[in-house]
């Protein structure tokens, strides 16, 4: 029984698919995004760019629910475009919501949890391209802060880093088509991916799944 699990995104893309599957293996998904999702959820709006609306919506979830058995930071966005070229402000969000608001959801989380954290990086926090440099920086980040946690916390809570590839999401609507994945592009489905993070949050303790790479097969951003 995976228990309360706070999945960060949870309206759409990764998030989404990783609250229904955390649903279908008897846990109950405790949402937090800036949009409403869908279904019967227990949800809290915040913008994880705001560091104190990430804190709130972390403790107002959990003592709603009466615990934390796990978290999931899913949330994600990006700001595509040479550095000179994408506003300051649009740039920073990118920072803000990817790496600050995912070590501000772990941080406000841990007082209360007892079971797992997964974090979502990318495989572009591995290997760096043009016109990312939002993104790259954000996910590299991430890839430290987990592995750094994960020292932190050894033999306390389980941290694993999960390392996704591109996926079948609404991620890449609205972007200038040059950044957008081409018709043959192949993306994996979010629920496959979804199930690898239920596979890591139902480990036994003592048992860790350090990281995890999950990619399409002809995945170009890895390794």
């Amino acid at each position: 029984m995976l228990g309360n699990i706070l999945i960060t995104g949870g309206a759409s893309g990764l998030g989404r698919a990783t609250v229904e599957a955390v649903a279908k293996a008897g846990g109950r998904p405790l949402v937090v995004d800036v949009r409403l999702p869908e279904g019967d959820v227990d949800f809290v709006q915040a913008d994880l760019a705001d560091r104190e609306q990430a804190e709130r919506a972390v403790r107002e979830l959990v003592e709603r629910a009466g615990g934390l058995g796990g978290v999931v930071t899913a949330a994600g966005i990006d700001a595509c475009g040479r550095l000179e070229d994408v506003p300051a402000a649009d740039w920073d969000r990118v920072i803000k919501v990817n790496l600050l608001g995912t070590a501000a959801v772990v941080r406000a989380a841990l007082p209360y949890l007892d079971g797992r954290v997964v974090t979502v990086a990318s495989t572009l926090g591995l290997r760096a391209v043009s016109d990312a440099t939002a993104y790259c920086a954000a996910k590299f980040g991430v890839v430290g802060f987990t592995r750094a946690l994960a020292t932190e916390l050894a033999g306390r809570v389980g941290v694993t880093l999960l390392v996704p590839g591109g996926m079948r999401t609404a991620f890449f609507d609205g972007r200038d088509e040059r950044y957008r994945p081409g018709p043959d592009a192949r993306l994996n489905q979010p629920e496959d991916v979804a199930a690898t993070i239920v596979f890591a949050l139902g480990q036994p303790p003592g048992c860790e799944i350090r990281e995890l790479v999950v990619c399409p097969a002809t995945e170009t951003s890895w390794p």
